[in-house]
């Protein structure tokens, strides 16, 4: 199974920008769909982005399109998420996930996912 290591959040203020990184490690690393996925306070956890290890199809949620960029490293087992033009309500626990079906249109946790620690971001002035 994919073991996976989120880092790059912290406190920022709105219209500021962070970038996320997501170390991934294991085998077969290149194979796996990955992506990131967020929880706020009371909610339910939300896709963000996600990228495919095939074609490197991406998802974007509605809430963050034109915004936030997902990119992969496969040389590195890196993927990252820059975010832009932060506001508030992306405040959340963003969590990297491995073993997803990835589209323009969907990103589906698959049988078996891996999930990463987390990471705080939080956009305060």
């Amino acid at each position: 199974q994919v073991q996976l290591v989120e880092s790059g959040g912290g406190t920022v203020q709105p219209d500021g920008s962070l970038t996320l990184s997501c170390a991934a490690s294991g085998p077969n690393v290149d194979y796996y769909a990955i992506g990131w996925f967020r929880q706020a306070p009371g909610k339910g956890r939300e896709g963000v982005s996600c990228i495919s290890s095939e074609d490197g199809s991406t998802f974007y949620a509605d809430s963050v399109k034109g915004r936030f960029t997902i990119s992969r490293d496969n040389a590195k087992n890196m993927v990252y998420l820059q975010l832009n033009n932060l506001k508030p309500e992306d405040s959340a626990v963003y969590y990297c996930a491995a073993d997803l079906l990835v589209s323009t249109s969907h990103c589906w946790v698959g049988v078996h996912p891996s999930w990463g620690q987390g990471t705080q971001v939080t956009v305060s002035s």
